[in-house]
């Protein structure tokens, strides 16, 4: 039965608990690089960490995709919470950066049973008439932790030191852990399907049935494809950033923080705009723009010398991310079986950990065997080469068949 608004109040809900445990996110990696930095790490430590880190949801990912199709996207989102809410505790109180490894790894166990739930339980509470335009809303509002984190992170590791900053962010990720315990334990947010009992046979045939979609060929092979380069490309310099507008740019912690705060201010308006042009044209239009903005915002963060040059990149960036948000998790969401989607989202994931395994060590030792640049360059070169198979590819007409088999 539709809803009359398209948000409905399970949404909302659901949001709020997003947007705690995601201002926790924000703030603590918009600044985990120069964190460790204060620790005592150095620029190959940082990169060594965020790549052993990342073995975390290369293992769990497909695994917590699994378990949200099977006992349900709440119930796993109130597990994963409450063991990653153990992360954050070891960020504020670090004595070195080697515990910020630890604690990074067990954060990073939220992000692989949490994450594969994410697309997945929206697509549930929205009909595919409007679900591009729910997914740019919804990515609209989720943009407002990226002004919100930042800036508060920037201020208070400015005014009082990091250890505070991230205890603020432990207490805001406790109170994301709690709702979504509260959610995952309700009736009133029961799930339309059963749960499942685990099994491994099942398990099995899931699985299957994902590598017969993604090796069809069809739109889904494609979205693997671009999906690979950008994941690639971003672990080659997500950590490097705040080094970068520290180090070349010059920029003061607070600084950081504003400009990436404007990151999400350009997000928060692309969002919602970007979800209306997914329903009245197309995702593949909206993507190849967001891809653009993207390209823009690195050929202006390279070329920009001044605090004014950062700010205008970073809005070019938020500009590409709310686009591409909305467009990628529809199209997913419409190639994909209901009963499959989690275990999708978690395959994306874990095969692009593999691939990206290596990539924040690479982009360390980039920086500093060639230049700060050379890793950006390669973000470049990375971003033009997903315009030309989006536009190509990302037909989705394509798709329809394998769609249709598989429900």
């Amino acid at each position: 039965m539709q809803n009359k608004s398209i948000i409905n109040v399970n949404l909302r809900w659901f949001l709020a608990g997003m947007i705690f445990a995601n201002i926790a996110g924000q703030m603590a990696y918009s600044t985990l690089s120069l964190y460790m930095l204060n620790l005592g790490a150095g620029v190959a430590q940082v990169g060594l960490v965020f790549t052993l880190a990342s073995l975390v949801p290369m293992v769990m990912q497909i695994f917590g995709g699994w378990l949200s199709d099977t006992i349900g996207r709440l119930r796993i989102m109130a597990i994963g919470s409450s063991i990653a809410v153990f992360g954050y505790l070891i960020f504020a109180f670090a004595p070195n950066w080697q515990w910020v490894l630890i604690g990074l790894s067990i954060e990073y166990i939220s992000n692989s049973v949490v994450g594969p739930s994410f697309g997945a339980y929206i697509s549930e509470q929205s009909s595919e008439e409007s679900r591009g335009r729910v997914f740019g809303i919804i990515s609209g509002i989720y943009q407002t932790v990226t002004v919100i984190g930042p800036a508060l992170a920037g201020f208070l590791a400015y005014e009082y030191g990091f250890p505070l900053m991230m205890r603020v962010a432990f207490g805001f990720y406790l109170t994301a852990t709690i709702l979504r315990i509260w959610m995952g334990t309700q009736e009133r947010f029961k799930p339309q399907r059963e749960a499942v009992r685990p099994t491994f046979s099942g398990f099995r045939e899931q699985l299957l049935a994902i590598f017969a979609l993604l090796l069809s060929g069809g739109v889904l092979t494609w979205i693997w494809v671009t999906d690979a380069v950008g994941d690639s490309s971003y672990n080659l310099i997500g950590q490097l950033f705040p080094i970068y507008l520290s180090d070349i740019g010059k920029l003061d912690i607070r600084q950081i923080g504003i400009v990436n705060a404007a990151v999400g201010v350009a997000a928060i308006i692309a969002a919602p705009l970007a979800g209306m042009l997914v329903d009245k044209v197309s995702e593949r239009i909206t993507m190849v723009t967001g891809f653009t903005l993207n390209g823009l915002g690195l050929f202006t963060l390279l070329n920009s010398t001044s605090f004014t040059g950062f700010i205008l990149a970073m809005c070019f960036f938020g500009l590409g991310s709310g686009c591409l948000m909305p467009a990628y998790e529809s199209l997913i969401s419409k190639v994909v079986p209901e009963s499959k989607r989690g275990l999708a989202f978690g395959f994306f994931g874990t095969s692009l950990g593999l691939l990206s395994l290596p990539m924040p060590w690479i982009g360390a030792q980039l920086w500093e065997r060639s230049s700060p640049q050379t890793p950006f360059w390669f973000a470049v070169a990375a971003n033009l080469i997903s315009i030309a198979v989006v536009w190509m590819k990302f037909r989705l007409e394509d798709s329809q068949p394998a769609h249709a088999s598989n429900a």
